[in-house]
């Protein structure tokens, strides 16, 4: 395997719907039994037979699904709900079996994939660090060395000695993660429950994670948060309906995912944000379309660093303002400001709103923005009386890396939000 420590070769999980066993192991052995002598099931009932050998219907949660993570990698893995995420970690976990194919590793593996997976609800805080780390292969004394570090981390040193089911969902998580994270396993595998912490506590754990891939550890991460996992991932897999549709560079995976989001909602390439007629209300002011096109006014599909960019705005006017302005807000994942232009005060123009469609360009020369997922705000307004428009986080602005520096070096995700340019000279 040389340096990989996951390989998957057409891993395949098919589920029976609506079968889990006949309730009574007596029953479960005679419908085993009737199906190695290729007879009909006895207790199949009536209503659920197919056919007259009882057959069910079945569903492939994973199909041929095969890729390798190499040691020290960070791997996000995106998709729609249903597209088969969770199944496939929790095969990678042991928690389940594939229907075919293999799965190989190197290592010990730790995984979160939901809140209270792996601790007993009657046990204390404290016994259950003691029984996760046994149950990681983890010796006595191990534990002991890094049991103050994972009670401060998790921050429940109060509760510590208090039964589990006693925690909320949010003590539960930073006590699961931090005995995950501590125990120093080769793979740790995070399903989408960070989702269930606060915003501290979730940057907390991103560098955890960064720093377990620093560490030579290999992390496999799901989440619907594109921002977070452009900023963590080095690396992408992006499923869909069982099968990877595509894997390599994260900028370059969330990029697609977020165009066949879009392709399923009926958008063009260089559409950011498209409003049905069906949704359009005369009698109200509405943005109904961004588009993002290049200097020559030409559609868009991708943005990289230092690209020079123009959002076109159109928009519904019930009635004439002589005197409006528009403003566009960009802001992190996590919803900081980076970036906010306005029509008024700073380029002094004032947008005269026609009853109607109309539409306005802005146009940003050498975009500063760094690698990563953004949202997009659009606002109109009567500027100092009334906000006539508020369209919070109305699309997603995903920007790939650009070698702006010219290193010949390979991508890589940038952990600020602003790339400006400078140059340097003696003093």
């Amino acid at each position: 395997m040389g340096d990989v420590v996951i390989k998957v070769e057409n891993l395949c999980k098919e589920y029976r719907l609506g079968v889990i066993s006949h309730r009574t192991l007596a029953k479960d052995l005679q419908s085993w039994w009737s199906r190695v002598r290729g007879q009909e099931d006895p207790n199949v009932p009536l209503e659920a037979e197919g056919d007259a050998c009882g057959k069910v219907e079945r569903f492939m949660a994973l199909r041929d699904v095969s890729f390798e993570v190499n040691r020290g990698d960070i791997v996000g893995i995106i998709g729609r709900n249903g597209a088969g995420k969770s199944t496939l970690l929790k095969i990678l976990s042991r928690v389940t079996g594939p229907s075919s194919g293999e799965v190989r590793y190197r290592g010990r593996i730790a995984s979160l994939l939901e809140v209270g997976t792996g601790f007993n609800p009657e046990l204390t805080g404290r016994e259950n660090i003691f029984l996760n780390g046994a149950i990681l292969g983890m010796r006595k004394a191990e534990i002991r060395k890094k049991l103050d570090e994972i009670i401060d981390f998790a921050e429940v040193e109060r509760f510590i000695d208090t039964p589990v089911k006693r925690y909320s969902s949010g003590m539960y998580i930073r006590l699961a993660f931090a005995v995950a994270a501590h125990l120093e396993p080769d793979i740790l595998i995070v399903d989408e429950v960070l989702a269930v912490g606060d915003a501290q506590f979730q940057k907390k754990c991103l560098g955890k994670m960064e720093d377990a891939g620093k560490e030579g550890r290999t992390v496999l991460f799901v989440s619907h948060n594109m921002g977070v996992v452009a900023q963590l991932c080095r690396t992408g897999i992006l499923l869909h309906a069982g099968s990877i549709s595509c894997e390599g560079n994260v900028l370059d995976v969330v990029h697609n995912y977020s165009l066949s989001q879009k392709r399923g909602c009926g958008f063009l390439p260089g559409q950011l944000f498209k409003l049905e007629d069906d949704n359009i209300c005369e009698e109200q002011f509405q943005v109904t379309e961004i588009l993002l096109l290049d200097r020559d006014s030409n559609r868009k599909a991708i943005v990289k660093t230092w690209d020079d960019v123009k959002f076109r705005i159109t928009f519904h006017a019930p009635h004439k303002v002589p005197s409006g302005s528009v403003v566009i807000r960009i802001t992190t994942s996590l919803g900081y400001k980076v970036i906010e232009m306005s029509t008024r005060p700073l380029s002094g123009l004032d947008v005269s709103f026609e009853r109607g469609d109309g539409s306005i360009d802005c146009f940003i020369p050498r975009i500063p923005l760094s690698a990563g997922s953004y949202k997009i705000s659009v606002l109109l307004a009567v500027p100092r009386v009334k906000w006539l428009f508020t369209g919070e986080d109305i699309c997603d602005l995903n920007v790939l890396e650009n070698d702006i520096y010219c290193s010949g070096l390979p991508p890589k995700v940038d952990r600020t939000v602003f790339a400006l340019e400078h140059s340097w000279s003696r003093g």
